[in-house]
């Protein structure tokens, strides 16, 4: 048996990409009014503790908190790390500790970090250049390959180990292809899937600046297969950006949406002052 043909090894992290997670809660209220001062207190400090990652123990690579509006829950985390149970054990801190009585999670989604496969290789980039016309051999074709390699390396990374930006307003929700008779996503051909994915990239570019997204796969992992974390500069830009996508025909014929939750970036001690538990600013 050579090398290549050996069974891959036994690990919990992923080849490639990263694991990811976004829990929701909320606090009940009755049972924090429940817990004595003290208990109180303690509740606060090992909170500010676990999401500041004072206590410890190894934070996952990638965290974000979030005040979430509505009354679907009180606060969201966002975290990736390339072991699943790092990030399950923040999880796990917040409801072993004095809050834990008092937590209800309201909402997850467990997924994958992973590269898109609509986005051309290298090589298949210089196949389109070659079809319209340009000569392998001229220095525009070379200067093209040598630049979207450089773009690809980057997309690459921020898809896989994604860096989490630091703007104000976030909106996560998942959402699958649709598998109805006569429209059945996964069906299709793969060059009729490239061309309808294409028409939704450019319409998410027209935010370059004021939106940006992840998305993650949940296939295998959860009940939908994809998670979409948007970013804006501002909560109108993702009020504007849903709505434009869903005139897409990947979106309004193929897909289906499940629960949206909206949030800003907060720090731990926020959230607290926030739901009225104390904290600090």
């Amino acid at each position: 048996m050579t090398s290549d043909s050996l069974p891959p090894e036994n690990s919990l992290e992923p080849t490639a990409g990263w694991h990811c997670t976004h829990l929701f809660y909320r606090f009940d209220r009755r049972a924090v009014r429940d817990l004595s001062p003290n208990e109180r207190t303690d509740g606060c400090r090992e909170f500010l503790q676990t999401l500041d990652a004072e206590d410890g123990q190894r934070r996952p690579a990638r965290l974000q908190t979030l005040i979430v509006s509505g009354h679907k829950a009180d606060f969201g985390l966002v975290m990736l790390d390339p072991h699943p149970l790092v990030i399950d054990g923040v999880h796990q801190r917040l409801m072993s500790g004095p809050f834990g009585s008092a937590l209800v999670p309201t909402w997850s989604m467990v997924s994958m970090t992973e590269l898109s496969d609509y986005v051309p290789t290298v090589e298949q980039y210089a196949q389109r250049l070659a079809a319209q016309g340009l000569a392998p051999q001229s220095e525009d074709y070379q200067g093209k390959v040598e630049q979207y390699g450089r773009r690809l390396e980057i997309m690459r990374r921020q898809r896989l180990t994604p860096d989490l930006p630091n703007w104000p307003a976030v909106c996560f929700y998942p959402m699958s292809k649709k598998r109805a008779t006569g429209e059945n996503w996964f069906l299709l051909p793969f060059e009729e899937r490239e061309r309808l994915m294409s028409e939704h990239g450019q319409s998410g570019m027209k935010f370059a600046g004021k939106v940006t997204q992840l998305v993650t796969v949940g296939i295998g992992l959860d009940d939908w297969e994809w998670g979409v974390t948007l970013w804006a500069r501002n909560p109108e830009f993702l009020k504007d950006i849903v709505y434009r996508m869903r005139f897409d025909e990947a979106s309004a014929r193929y897909a289906e949406f499940g629960p949206f939750f909206v949030g800003y970036q907060a720090a731990a001690g926020e959230i607290l002052k926030h739901c009225g538990l104390g904290g600090r600013e």
